[in-house]
């Protein structure tokens, strides 16, 4: 523990006798602690750890005193797995509408993001909202500046919003 705070890394020493470890491992795991660490009294003759990643549900044995230097590395490695994972979900997740109909056949269903076309006003943002319960979500930054219609006036768009239902 002290080697791993030393390498700035916040630690939890979770030594409750009150319940078995099966269940301190699922109530981390739920909470979304990225790696578990397990010593046991055989891990403690053998100087060996038992590391287990959240993002794989894999475990693996390390040497007690490597801990320290390969938890930070782990971290990283767990964290561009996770950035991964979640930008890969919202790529397959994302599509794109160009008109009213289109719009409204992905919105049945599970649809995930639509990028449409949206003429800025509150009115026909409450609308599309009436009538397919899609809400914007958001107007990306980085936003490629296109011109467009707005799926439901057909007025005048320079950019696309990403819409979706709120579950």
């Amino acid at each position: 523990m002290k080697d791993l705070r030393a390498a700035g890394i916040t630690v939890k020493f979770d030594n409750r006798d009150t319940h078995k470890p099966g269940w301190k491992f699922n109530q981390y795991e739920l909470q979304g602690v990225p790696v578990r660490i397990a010593i046991g009294p055989k891990d403690l003759e053998k100087g060996s750890v038992e590391v287990a990643r959240r993002d794989t549900l894999t475990k693996q044995f390390m040497q007690q005193d490597e801990v320290a230097t390969a938890i930070p590395a782990l971290l990283d490695e767990i964290q561009a797995s996770l950035f991964e994972k979640a930008l890969s979900f919202r790529e397959e997740n994302s599509q794109t509408a160009d008109t009213w109909e289109e719009f409204k056949a992905l919105m049945k269903g599970n649809p995930g993001f639509v990028y449409a076309h949206w003429d800025g006003t509150t009115e026909t943002e409450d609308k599309i909202k009436d009538l397919t319960k899609a809400t914007i979500r958001c107007i990306p930054l980085n936003n490629n500046q296109e011109e467009g219609k707005c799926i439901l006036t057909g007025n005048p768009s320079t950019q696309r919003v990403v819409f979706a239902k709120a579950y």
